[in-house]
């Protein structure tokens, strides 16, 4: 554990090239020279290595060679669907709890966009559906499933239309996720993130600025089989001990969902994130650990360098 996080603190002091910065949360006081300080970790390593907050966008691009010519992927068109019958039910995580919207009233939020790539394309979005890093979709986390919005930069002025279909994001105030090919059109690529305005559109008003082929989706060159990825999101085996719960949902999806970011964000020690269902909720946790000790302490450092709540639980 000493390695564990050594190397988190490290990775805080590091910036990421081209990543948005990240609110820290690290602080400690003065100790007298003489007094070394009060050793917080257990005596064994376990050799995790946890990456910063939000660090799941390092190396979240396309490959080298991008399949697709980005600028010719036409905006989504909103048309009329009914609402996913399970992706739109109240959900907790990260010690929050959320309600998404059951209606198509008018919707009008700004605040900071992030995007997500390469690491979750062909993985299930909370709709059930592949994520594709190279169409126009969007994570929200109480617009319904489906919907369609309008996305603009104030400062540029450039707008694009999304069809949300998935879950996020959940840290750092974010109030969408985009996909590649959306935040590449709003210059939102380098930066990884940026203010924006989010409007929803009805498909009954909503008239397109000039005629548009219908979306397409295109499978990502080179990229890896499912069955080769790190099996991250593999339900481990339950053992007995303390877990650390993140979030409860009444939709499988939404957790595996939530369980594919903080993987990617908590590298190693994602490996113990587990789904747990019980009483038609699926509950995604953090563990085992034998000693509540330890448990606590795994708990402390999630809250303090990832704003990562939790809950204690057997």
């Amino acid at each position: 554990m000493k390695t564990f996080f050594a190397l988190l603190a490290l990775g805080f002091l590091a910036a990421c090239g081209g990543q948005p910065a990240k609110p820290g949360g690290e602080g400690t006081g003065a100790t007298p020279a003489a007094v070394p300080p009060a050793p917080t970790l257990p005596a064994k390593p376990p050799g995790y290595t946890l990456k910063r907050g939000g660090g799941f966008y390092q190396d979240d691009g396309p490959a080298a060679d991008i399949p697709v010519d980005l600028a010719s992927v036409p905006d989504a068109v909103p048309r009329v669907e009914s609402m996913h019958r399970f992706a739109n039910r109240p959900y907790s995580v990260l010690g929050r709890d959320y309600v998404p919207l059951q209606s198509h009233a008018p919707f009008r939020q700004q605040g900071i966009a992030s995007w997500y790539g390469r690491q979750f394309h062909g993985r299930k979005t909370s709709s059930g559906e592949p994520y594709d890093m190279f169409g126009m979709t969007a994570a929200h986390p109480t617009l319904p499933i489906p919907s369609y919005v309008r996305v603009t930069r104030p400062e540029t002025g450039k707008a694009v239309v999304v069809r949300v279909n998935d879950r996020g994001p959940f840290l750092h105030n974010r109030v969408i996720d985009l996909s590649y090919t959306a935040a590449w059109k709003l210059d939102l690529i380098g930066n990884g993130s940026g203010t924006v305005i989010v409007e929803k559109l009805s498909a009954d008003t909503f008239s397109p600025p000039s005629p548009v082929a219908e979306p397409f989706r295109i499978a990502l060159a080179e990229a890896p089989p499912a069955a080769d990825k790190p099996n991250v999101l593999r339900d481990i085996e339950e053992r007995s001990g303390h877990y650390l719960q993140l979030g409860a949902f009444g939709n499988r999806d939404n957790a595996e969902s939530l369980r594919a970011r903080l993987a990617l964000t908590l590298g190693e020690l994602g490996d113990r994130l587990l789904i747990r269902s019980a009483s038609n909720l699926y509950r995604l946790q953090l563990g085992p650990w034998p000693d509540i000790g330890e448990a606590r302490r795994i708990a402390e450092q999630l809250q303090s360098s990832f704003d990562l709540p939790s809950v204690l639980v057997k």
